[in-house]
């Protein structure tokens, strides 16, 4: 077995990134303070063709080089805005169709393994803050909340794994 060079990867160019049809996955990002945990997130959203990320409060916005030292050019084909208000966004995406689904441990959760997705459906994933999660305001203002299962002793996940999971397994569930 042989590694791969980059140049047999058969991958987009920037341009043609724009002009593929993306997946119907939105991420938000909320107070989210790692410069490198977004960079990480713009990667994971290039991955796997996310239609936009949305950088809330106090989320840094690209350009900044420790954005871009870990989103390696992600941050040219995907699509974002900044939103100072994750509440107002998140009435705007419900009213255009958007199943604003929290990232969160909480009551009545659904575990992401037993959460069905509905291909005709758009979501919108909502990703919090690194110590604090996703506001307790933000989780009631959602449609449903889903929650990583785990089971080792500790509570949380790195934002930018947890986004890779999430990302990961609605794409899954949605391309079969």
């Amino acid at each position: 077995m042989r590694k791969l060079e980059n140049s047999e990867l058969d991958r987009l160019n920037v341009e043609e990134f724009k002009q593929i049809e993306k997946s119907p996955i939105i991420i938000v990002l909320d107070n989210v303070r790692s410069l490198n945990n977004i960079g990480s997130v713009f990667r994971t959203a290039d991955a796997f063709l996310v239609e936009k990320i949305y950088l809330c409060g106090i989320t840094a916005t690209p350009p900044h080089k420790d954005i871009h030292k870990t989103a390696l050019g992600a941050t040219d084909s995907v699509s974002w805005e900044y939103r100072e208000n994750v509440l107002e966004l998140l009435k705007e995406l419900k009213q255009d169709g958007y199943n604003a689904l929290s990232v969160e441990q909480a009551e009545n959760a659904v575990m992401l393994n037993d959460f069905k997705v509905n291909k005709d459906q758009k979501y919108a994933l909502i990703f919090g803050n690194e110590v604090k999660g996703v506001s307790q305001e933000v989780v009631s203002n959602s449609t449903n909340v889903l929650e990583i299962p785990q089971y080792g002793t500790k509570h949380s996940l790195n934002i930018s794994v947890s986004v890779g999971i999430v990302v990961w397994d609605l794409w899954a569930k949605l391309k079969v």
